[in-house]
């Protein structure tokens, strides 16, 4: 029996919602790399790249996991900074050592293009100004 009624007084329902697809999505590994390096772009929000591509943002966060595992190689378009590699010369190039120096050692850091060269021998909170530094010019 079917019941059906005009009265507006009567209470509607609840709500349901059905979801209805086929299930679990094969993604190719390409396609999971594109999005992957989508959301580590600068500014993006993993969320809605998710949304923009029909997935999950679990998954998106899974895709970058591989990614950082190296489980899933990302196009060459994709930059991710990471580290960059610290390079220790054993002698110093012939130089003028800056007065009241004891000291002869120096930490040289390239980073995109930019190199900067601290001599004697800098405490934590130097090198951290330098790092901030390069990061505010080098728009990282």
């Amino acid at each position: 029996m079917d019941d059906h009624s005009d009265d507006m007084r009567r209470p509607l329902p609840p709500r349901i919602e059905v979801y209805a697809g086929a299930g679990r999505k094969r993604w190719p590994e390409d396609l999971k790399a594109q999005i992957a390096a989508e959301s580590l772009e600068p500014g993006a929000v993993v969320t809605d790249v998710a949304r923009r591509h029909g997935c999950r943002p679990q998954q998106v966060h899974d895709w970058r996991r591989r990614a950082r595992l190296g489980q899933l190689v990302l196009p060459a378009s994709a930059e991710i900074l990471s580290f960059v590699p610290l390079v220790s010369e054993a002698s110093p190039p012939a130089a003028p050592e800056p007065s009241g120096s004891a000291e002869a050692g120096f930490v040289t850091i390239e980073l995109l293009g930019a190199r900067v060269e601290v001599r004697g021998a800098p405490g934590l909170s130097v090198l951290s100004d330098v790092f901030v530094a390069l990061r505010r010019t080098c728009s990282c």
